[in-house]
C-alpha cells in the first residue's frame, strides 16, 4: 500500500458514518453534467471518479448512461455507494488514486472527475497520474463548494460559537497563482499536458433545517476529528443561536482542462 498522502487522516473521517454522510451533503445539479459534456472534445463514454464518497457526484454522472470506475479510499463509504448506485452503470473500486494501477487505466476513460476530493491527492504525483490515464483529448474535472450560511450576521455569530478549538474547514492546499486563478486552475495552466483550462460558476442555493444543518456539519471532517463529548457541547452551542430554517449559499466552482499531448 502506498503512503497516504497529507492530509489522509482527516480525509478517512467521513466514513465515520457513511449514511449520515450521504443523507446530509447535498447532491449536484444537472448543470455540472451539462457544462462538461459541452466542453468534452472525446464522446465520453466511461469516465473514472476519485474520491467518490458515498457516491452523490457519481449518480449525476452514471445516470446520464456513462460508465463510472468510482474509487473511494474508505470502504465504508463505498458501501454506500454502491448501494445508492445499484442499478447504474457503475464499478466500485476500494482504493486511492495514488493506489490505482495507472497502466491498467490509461487510455480506459475519456473523462476523470472528482467531486469536492481531488486535494486529497498526493501533490508530487498527482498531475502525473491524471496525464498518463487520459487520452489525448480526454477531459478532467473538478468541482466542489461548501455550504454557507447566507445571513452575514448569523455567520459571524456561527463562527464566534464554535471558536477556536475547531480546526479550519478542509479546504485546497495549493494558493492561486498571481493572475488570481485559484486552485486547481493555477496548476493546470502551468502544465504544458493540459490546456483549454475553464472555470464556471453554478448557483447552488439550500435551506435547511436546524437539525439538518447540525446533521451536515455532523460531516465535516473538522467536526468528525473531535473527541464526541467536545463536539456535542460545541453543537448544544450551535444549536442554541439557530432559527428553525437557515438559508444557505451552496454554490459550486467547475475546472475544465484537457489532454492536450500523448507524451
Amino acid at each position: 500500500m502506498t503512503t497516504p498522502p497529507p492530509g489522509s487522516g482527516r480525509a478517512l473521517s467521513f466514513g465515520t458514518d457513511a449514511a449520515s454522510y450521504d443523507r446530509h451533503r447535498p447532491g449536484y445539479p444537472q448543470q455540472v453534467l451539462t457544462r462538461i459534456l459541452e466542453y468534452a472534445a472525446l464522446p465520453i463514454r466511461t469516465a473514472l471518479e476519485i474520491g467518490a464518497g458515498t457516491g452523490k457526484a457519481t449518480r449525476l454522472i452514471a445516470g446520464h448512461g456513462i460508465e463510472v470506475l468510482a474509487t473511494e479510499p474508505d470502504p465504508r463509504m463505498l458501501a454506500v455507494l454502491r448501494e445508492r448506485t445499484a442499478g447504474l452503470p457503475v464499478t466500485p473500486v476500494l482504493g486511492s488514486f495514488e493506489e490505482l494501477p495507472v497502466p491498467d487505466l490509461a487510455g480506459r476513460v475519456e473523462l476523470l472527475y472528482a467531486a469536492a476530493a481531488f486535494h486529497w491527492t498526493d501533490p508530487t504525483t498527482r498531475w502525473d497520474r491524471v496525464a498518463e490515464i487520459l487520452p489525448t483529448g480526454g477531459t478532467a474535472a473538478f468541482f466542489g463548494g461548501e455550504l454557507e450560511l447566507a445571513d452575514p450576521d448569523l455567520r459571524a455569530t456561527f463562527a464566534r460559537v464554535i471558536g477556536d478549538e475547531v480546526a479550519p474547514q478542509a479546504g485546497v492546499p495549493m494558493p492561486g497563482d498571481e493572475q488570481g486563478r485559484p486552485w486547481p486552475a493555477s496548476e493546470l495552466v502551468a502544465d504544458p499536458r493540459f490546456g483549454d483550462v475553464t472555470q464556471h460558476a453554478i448557483p447552488r442555493r439550500q435551506r435547511l433545517t436546524r437539525e439538518d444543518f447540525l446533521g451536515h456539519l455532523g460531516t465535516q471532517s473538522r467536526f468528525l476529528t473531535l473527541e464526541p463529548a467536545e463536539r456535542a457541547v460545541i453543537f448544544d452551542r450551535v444549536r442554541a443561536v439557530l432559527p428553525d430554517l437557515i438559508d444557505f449559499r451552496a454554490d459550486l466552482t467547475l475546472h475544465l482542462a484537457r489532454r492536450v499531448t500523448s507524451a
